[in-house]
């Protein structure tokens, strides 16, 4: 329970250091924040922890693989920022997404498992 506070704890101070510096004339620093390895750390402890050294790294590496459906996502929020309204722009960013990190998982399973 204490360690699922504490993760709970992180998200929510990820969420309030993004909100404070959306404020600032700094704005665009707030995109730097959800790339902080907070679920990252978490993750890997836990991986590590539990499976071991071999699947830390398999882990690490589909990590790296995994910014293919968050550049999808910041591409089509930028693409789409002047052309619809702010939610159309983050549904369809968020189904980018999605789609991206699909078929990330299903090449993944075909090709490394």
């Amino acid at each position: 329970m204490t360690s699922l506070l504490f993760k709970a704890l992180i998200g929510a101070l990820m969420v309030i250091l993004m909100s404070v510096l959306a404020k600032t004339k700094n704005y665009y620093i707030a995109g730097l924040v959800p790339l902080f390895p907070t679920f990252a750390l978490i993750a890997h402890t836990i991986v590590g922890l539990e499976k071991g050294q071999n699947e830390l790294k398999v882990t690490a590496l589909f990590g790296i693989f995994s910014v293919v459906p968050y550049l999808g996502y910041l591409i089509s929020v930028y693409f789409f920022a002047n052309k619809v309204t702010l939610w159309a722009n983050l549904s369809i960013s968020t189904l980018v997404w999605v789609i991206l990190a699909f078929i990330l998982i299903l090449v993944w399973q075909r090709v490394m498992i």
